[in-house]
């Protein structure tokens, strides 16, 4: 009990009993600079759930349209700091919100000077601006011809302050800003930066013509990592460099160890032969001494991809990536369908984070070897 009143009076310290029973708290609560008064009354068995709180008349009206939310804070809270806590979040919500609320609009030359940016730009590159002027979106193409968009938001003291930048890209992208700058500004470094990632994303673009992406369906241009489609149950999962891309990328293969592991023997034998001027799809191809089959050449006969156990391809996101040894199966798994499998067999056993049982398509045996934590 002591504790709790030391850790209350630390976090609270303008909140005091007022007797010696500490039934009645008076006080203050302290929310963005600034403090509002407060009583609370407590029951004799001093239970959160039965105590009432009364507020002045500035913090009423704060709180105006949060009183449900305050109490039912204060029916599951075990204790009053614990409440005063929850009372601090829920008020610094309510003093974000009305801020928000009642915040005055900025000076008319503010958008002024934004519609005359935008005609220096060209407004052949906006694709959307709010009715507040405060979220912009440019675009802009790369030596390619790829399209791409950049967001702003606008502060109110624009452009004293820089403006936020969300922007599609496998790197960070920062702004250099002064007082002095604008739209024109931001506009010319994104070309600039997409000028620097044309390599990486002509790498992407060229694996995602020219084989089966199993893994993302839909890549966005942040991301860095393809999983491509090998053969019957065999794949590679790569992870590209966005500042180095026609270097060796690190290569996963995934699939049965008797397909695998002679792509690995290939990788390291091979690994000489990477020349950085060629594209990584051909130095992939040279290294591991394949042809990446296209999708429209795969049949999906020839090319089973849905779970053995479950018959889906993705199940919360994961797709199969356990697949049996057995050359004559070669049945992909998802990790989580095929643990919870193993584990219903009376002959399965573990040996510390593997498993061992029988395939449930050839009956031969069969390993899942799992992450730190179970699936």
């Amino acid at each position: 009990m002591a504790g709790t009143e030391a850790s209350l009076l630390r976090q609270c310290p303008l909140l005091l009993p007022q007797n010696r029973e500490k039934t009645v708290y008076e006080g203050f609560v302290s929310a963005q600079g600034r403090d509002f008064h407060l009583r609370i009354l407590l029951p004799e068995d001093l239970q959160l759930k039965n105590a009432r709180l009364l507020c002045s008349w500035q913090l009423r009206t704060i709180l105006n349209g949060y009183h449900q939310i305050v109490q039912q804070r204060m029916q599951h809270s075990p204790d009053l700091m614990s409440f005063m806590m929850e009372l601090k979040m829920v008020l610094e919500v309510a003093l974000k919100n009305r801020q928000e609320l009642y915040a005055l609009p900025p000076p008319p030359q503010f958008y002024s000077s934004l519609i005359e940016e935008i005609g220096t730009l060209g407004w052949d590159k906006l694709v959307y601006v709010d009715t507040c002027f405060s979220t912009i979106k440019l675009k802009a193409e790369d030596a390619s011809g790829r399209e791409h968009l950049i967001t702003l938001k606008l502060k109110a003291k624009y452009p004293a302050e820089s403006p936020d930048c969300f922007v599609d890209f496998p790197i960070p992208f920062s702004v250099s800003w002064t007082p002095q700058s604008s739209l024109v500004n931001i506009h010319s470094q994104f070309l600039a930066a997409l000028e620097s990632l044309k390599a990486f994303w002509d790498v992407m673009d060229e694996i995602d013509e020219k084989t089966w992406v199993l893994e993302p369906e839909k890549p966005t241009r942040s991301v860095t990592a393809r999983r491509i489609a090998l053969g019957n149950n065999v794949s590679i999962n790569i992870e590209v460099d966005p500042r180095h891309p026609t270097m060796l990328p690190e290569c996963c293969f995934l699939g049965a160890d008797h397909v695998v592991k002679p792509l690995g023997i290939k990788l390291s034998r091979n690994i000489h032969l990477w020349d950085p001027e060629n594209s990584l799809l051909q130095n992939l191809k040279d290294v591991l001494e394949i042809d990446f089959p296209a999708r429209a050449i795969l049949e999906k006969s020839d090319f089973t991809m849905d779970c053995g156990i479950c018959y889906a391809y993705q199940l919360d996101g994961a797709i199969p990536d356990q697949v049996c040894d057995n050359s004559q199966c070669g049945q992909p798994f998802h990790q989580i369908c095929l643990y919870e499998w193993l584990r219903g067999l009376l002959t399965s056993r573990q040996s510390f984070n593997i498993i061992f049982g029988e395939c449930p398509y050839c009956s031969k045996p069969i390993t899942l070897k799992m992450s730190g934590r179970k699936p």
